[in-house]
């Protein structure tokens, strides 16, 4: 594990929207226009491949359309597609994955990458970039944020960040100004307390594997050491000063409790999009589609300080990678290609995996946004410039540890545990796991 903390430096995993060729690729710079993307390979071999992903209504719809494009293209593949919510989504293919019977292209993230890929359950892509994959405009910085060791186990297909996405109408119920530029954590909590009396909930809570992992990076801490064998942060006040005031919220009827939680299977069920809620902290990849389905306009916010700059960080929304067990990889990988470099793909994409890895592919599709994509675009470029770099991959365990955090957490909020003993459990029993990577 310990050589994962060389392998992403997130300040400059962004590509920027200006175009940046890095030469891995001896093709044209020029995006793909619509045309075949594809290799050499026999294109008249029928070819059944199998795509998992998780995601929301609208990422399915689109994706479909993506998947059709690619037929056309490619009339002897057949992509059979596989799709659920996000919690579903890793349920089901656990004992694929046990059964040796992966999907070949799998949706992949940051927190299940070490655990898939040490496990010999992905493909090494290496061989694929600039013989399959065509790379030319696309950094060398975004492409290693899929390693662990010297083996690609996903390929980035575009990149985010975090922040709190809301209803101006809903927020102005509350009597408070918008979030500002440098707002607080004091500035959170204020605003949030008015909630009940408006009749509202704030927002939903926080994922705590990420948020938790911000207000750590801001205070200088971490969440795993860089190895990924321990916790990274010593002092359990720090658990303590974060869990709860949240867990106080919950309490007072500010945010939801869990089993008003535990209703939320995506964002077709989330309170803000029933006007029930504020707003919502998520990935910036994810504000478009949430605005699609509650068909109204919503804003973004900075996180809150002190020490934004230091908690920020950018990182690949998601990779797409190919399954060891795969009898058809070189065609998984020409998808990879098409989804990456083809612009009319992208047309319909619009940055809802992040914006895309392909600085001229970005470039290109900017022009077609409407104004809810182009302040993902100006916010995740803007991050660039306020960032740091990000830890290094989650270590294998995380999956582990999220579900402590989330037994935990109902615990905090259902007042059957002090936040105190919250602190002094979770460290026990996620050093134990961290332990297991030594």
């Amino acid at each position: 594990m310990k050589k994962l903390s060389t392998l992403l430096v997130a300040a400059t995993l962004v590509v920027s929207l200006a175009a940046c060729g890095n030469g891995n690729n001896a093709g044209s710079n020029a995006p793909n226009d619509g045309t075949d993307s594809g290799g050499a390979a026999d294109s008249s071999k029928p070819v059944t491949l199998r795509m998992a992903w998780w995601g929301s209504q609208p990422r399915h719809d689109y994706t479909l359309k993506v998947i059709e494009m690619y037929q056309k293209e490619h009339p002897n593949v057949k992509i059979e597609p596989e799709y659920a919510n996000f919690d579903d989504y890793w349920k089901k293919l656990a004992p694929q994955a046990a059964a040796n019977e992966l999907p070949d292209i799998v949706q992949m993230d940051i927190s299940y990458l070490a655990q898939y890929g040490q496990k010999g359950q992905l493909e090494d892509l290496t061989p694929y970039l600039g013989n399959g994959i065509d790379t030319t405009n696309i950094s060398d910085n975004s492409i290693s944020g899929g390693k662990l060791g010297d083996k690609l186990y996903g390929f980035n297909i575009g990149v985010n960040t975090v922040n709190f996405q809301y209803d101006p109408e809903l927020l102005k119920k509350l009597g408070v100004e918008k979030p500002g530029e440098d707002w607080t954590w004091d500035d959170y909590f204020a605003m949030a307390s008015k909630a009940k009396d408006a009749g509202l909930y704030f927002d939903n809570g926080f994922r705590p594997e990420v948020f938790f992992g911000y207000y750590l990076r801001s205070k200088g801490q971490h969440l795993y050491n860089a190895e990924g064998t321990a916790l990274g942060y010593e002092d359990d006040k720090l658990f303590i000063d974060f869990f709860g005031p949240l867990a106080n919220l919950v309490k007072d009827g500010h945010t939801p409790p869990p089993d008003v939680k535990a209703q939320i299977k995506g964002l077709e069920d989330d309170m803000m999009v029933k006007n029930k809620q504020v707003g919502i902290w998520q990935w910036t990849n994810q504000f478009v589609a949430i605005q699609q389905v509650a068909n109204r306009p919503l804003e973004m916010a900075h996180m809150p300080g002190p020490g934004r700059k230091e908690g920020l960080y950018l990182k690949p929304s998601m990779y797409f990678s190919v399954s060891k067990n795969s009898e058809h990889k070189e065609e998984a990988a020409k998808f990879i290609d098409f989804w990456v470099n083809n612009v009319e793909a992208n047309k319909l994409i619009k940055g809802d995996r992040g914006v895309p890895v392909n600085s001229a592919v970005a470039d290109a599709i900017k022009p077609t946004l409407d104004p809810a994509q182009v302040q993902v675009f100006d916010y995740v470029t803007w991050a660039q410039e306020n960032s740091s770099p990000m830890d290094p991959p989650d270590p294998v365990g995380t999956a582990e540890i999220i579900k402590l955090f989330s037994g935990l957490g109902e615990q905090m909020d259902f007042q059957k545990l002090s936040v105190e003993e919250a602190a002094k459990q979770f460290r026990k029993e996620a050093n134990a796991i961290l332990a297991k990577n030594k």
